[in-house]
């Protein structure tokens, strides 16, 4: 049985969590809207260049570009986008999982991982997995020049026949509660419906759709990790918030059952020496 003492001890503890956690929940939930800014002016841009690079593939339908070669799939690259830091609920232990359903269902040894973020490079590092790359201290930043970097050293994997394919997997950012876990092909480029047909529309490109498509693919490329990267990082900060939310409720929770045993124990050793009192008092008589 607890004494008054331990009690007391115990309810400092929560509450020195709990002022923790609550200063948690507030740099989360302003890192979340800085974030959910970025994320929400970056998809009308991606999207346009996806419909750019449509577009240009259904005109220019005898160019060739090596980014959009269908091969034999031998060597996947997966790349996985998990967070640094802990304490962000089920954001990191859903992501390995998926990541590993993903695993078991491909065929042994055809899979390598790229890793972002350091909780998940962490967990395949302990069981041997092989790592191509990992990047572990961005901090849930988003670094521009290392993101052009990273898409320059994938697409160079996909030129050089070292991979065959390449798929991203990465957390939607949905809602400020709410995400999604979505795998999604990276290289090759998918080629839109009708891109090997004649193209309805006549497009004059200057200086020529060679160049063009050397100059957009490249900007493509970096767009889409861009964009994953964002939404992870949302997702990551949205998920931090709810934990640590929970997590301070929960802390006055115990706070307030704690309280209540207290002043019941201390209730009872009133009583005691009340009756210890009355009896001594009864005794003299």
């Amino acid at each position: 049985m607890p004494t008054l003492r331990d009690i007391k001890r115990r309810i400092r503890s929560i509450e020195n969590t709990q002022q923790i956690t609550r200063a948690m929940e507030m740099v989360a939930a302003a890192r979340l809207r800085k974030a959910q800014s970025r994320v929400e002016a970056a998809r009308p841009y991606g999207l346009k260049m996806q419909q750019m690079l449509e577009s240009l593939a259904v005109a220019a339908a005898g160019l060739h570009h090596p980014l959009f070669e269908e091969r034999k799939v031998k060597t996947t690259l997966l790349v996985v986008f998990s967070s640094d830091r802990g304490l962000a609920g089920s954001y990191n232990s859903n992501m390995i999982r998926n990541s590993v359903r993903y695993l078991r269902q491909a065929p042994p040894g055809s899979v390598r991982l790229g890793i972002i973020g350091k909780k998940a490079n962490e967990y395949f590092k302990r069981r041997s997995y092989p790592i191509d790359f990992a990047i572990t201290d961005l901090g849930g930043k988003v670094d521009l020049t290392r993101t052009r970097r990273l898409a320059l050293d994938i697409t160079e994997k996909f030129y050089r026949g070292d991979v065959d394919e390449v798929k991203l997997l990465y957390t939607r950012f949905v809602s400020m509660v709410s995400y999604r876990s979505t795998l999604e092909r990276f290289l090759p480029i998918e080629k839109p419906a009708g891109a090997d047909d004649k193209a309805v529309t006549d497009y004059i490109f200057e200086p020529d759709a060679e160049k063009i498509f050397t100059s957009l693919v490249p900007r493509y490329c970096v767009t889409k990790i861009l964009q994953a990267m964002l939404e992870s990082f949302a997702s990551e900060h949205g998920s931090r918030m709810i934990a640590m939310g929970n997590a301070t409720r929960n802390a006055k929770e115990m706070i307030d059952n704690l309280t209540l045993l207290r002043n019941k124990m201390r209730q009872a050793s009133i009583t005691k020496e009340l009756i210890d009192i009355v009896t001594g008092a009864e005794a003299l008589k």
